[in-house]
């Protein structure tokens, strides 16, 4: 199943301008688009969290939209806000993402690992991810979770499954087929 995807790279140092690297952020543009899914919208953001909720608001609010994944802005220095910006948007969040993210982080820069505040979540319905902002980083996000919990063959089970019962209002008693 092909799913529409926004990119927010939220950063200080890079701007939209073209000559500007942007590589975590065209690093997961190209593993999105080989695996077959579509990039709804690619943004960049100053690491400000009005900025971040607007952008990342507006894609969730958006139904054309499935998945956000933003890079950058997790770490623990007083500019980085992403996590603080992000989490009152989130209806539920996914408590293993940021759990798993950190032992596979583990591997390759140790106790440093534990700095990351990654994380992810649901919000209306659309998947949302909040990733460190180095290569590495969304390197090891995307191949070794997010790519898996995007394909609607990786069993026992995915988040492609749940898609069409992410928008379920708890307060609604449940209707029997039967």
């Amino acid at each position: 199943m092909s799913l529409a995807i926004a990119l927010l790279t939220v950063s200080d140092r890079r701007s939209a301008d073209p000559s500007s690297a942007d590589p975590s952020g065209d690093a997961l543009q190209q593993r999105l688009e080989a695996a077959g899914h579509r990039l709804q919208q690619r943004q960049l953001v100053p690491d400000n969290c009005y900025a971040i909720r607007a952008a990342l608001s507006s894609w969730i609010a958006d139904p054309a939209v499935q998945v956000v994944i933003s890079s950058g802005g997790t770490g623990l220095t007083g500019r980085d806000g992403t996590p603080e910006a992000v989490t009152p948007l989130l209806d539920k969040t996914i408590e293993g993402f940021g759990e798993l993210f950190r032992v596979l982080s583990f591997d390759t820069i140790g106790t440093s690992s534990l700095q990351s505040r990654c994380l992810a979540g649901v919000a209306n319905g659309t998947i949302v991810f909040v990733l460190p902002g180095s290569l590495n980083a969304v390197e090891t996000a995307w191949d070794r979770l997010i790519s898996a919990q995007l394909d609607g063959t990786t069993q026992p089970c995915n988040l492609v499954q749940l898609l069409p019962r992410l928008r379920e209002d708890s307060r609604q008693p449940a209707t029997d087929p039967g």
